[in-house]
């Protein structure tokens, strides 16, 4: 047999299975990343998930927070607040501090500045409201003054709304209003001031 008839024989097999191997690890390496691209795409998905759970639920107890700390005010217009009274807006205030640090863990800065804004008025409106129910509020904190308060709250849930709704990308041109019936000032008229009201 003729030496160089063989060389080619042999180079020919071997030929024939680097192709098969190379084309072998080619299609490996497409299959890898086909997989690295479904996982980050699941992850994404999963992410904003998350996310748009973290914000309909932070949404939801950041008004019901605002909405507890109204009816908070005209029980200590008419009367003074009892057990069951206090609890509730202690029950609102825990749902909505929870989230609130949910939302800290998950949120971008996009989302996180208005929202911290929020959380700091509901704050300064529920402690000033805590003074004047325990009768030891600061110079100028009156129930008119905590009705103000509590009015101011209402843009600033729009405003994280919409920061939660953009980071989302389900926000465009709102369809209503930007006016409710939370712009409305005649809630804080049912907190006139009286000479020298304190509480």
């Amino acid at each position: 047999m003729d030496v160089g008839a063989v060389l080619i024989a042999m180079t020919g097999v071997a030929g024939t299975l680097g192709a098969a191997l190379l084309t072998q690890r080619g299609a490996d390496r497409v299959k890898k990343r086909e997989l690295e691209m479904s996982h980050a795409i699941q992850e994404r998905r999963e992410n904003r998930e998350l996310r748009r759970r973290c914000y309909t639920e932070l949404h939801r107890d950041a008004r019901q927070f605002a909405t507890a700390l109204s009816r908070h005010l005209y029980v200590m217009r008419d009367r003074a607040p009892g057990d069951e009274d206090v609890q509730a807006l202690e029950r609102v205030k825990d749902a909505h501090r929870d989230r609130w640090s949910e939302t800290l863990m998950i949120a971008p800065d996009t989302v996180i500045g208005p929202a911290n804004k929020l959380n700091d008025a509901l704050t300064r409106v529920y402690g000033q409201i805590k003074r004047i129910e325990q009768g030891n509020p600061r110079r100028g904190e009156t129930l008119r003054s905590a009705a103000e308060g509590q009015h101011a709250l209402w843009p600033l849930i729009r405003a994280t709304r919409e920061a939660m709704r953009a980071d989302l990308g389900v926000t465009g041109a709102a369809p209503w209003p930007e006016s409710t019936s939370a712009d409305d000032p005649a809630m804080i008229g049912d907190f006139e001031e009286t000479d020298g009201e304190t509480s």
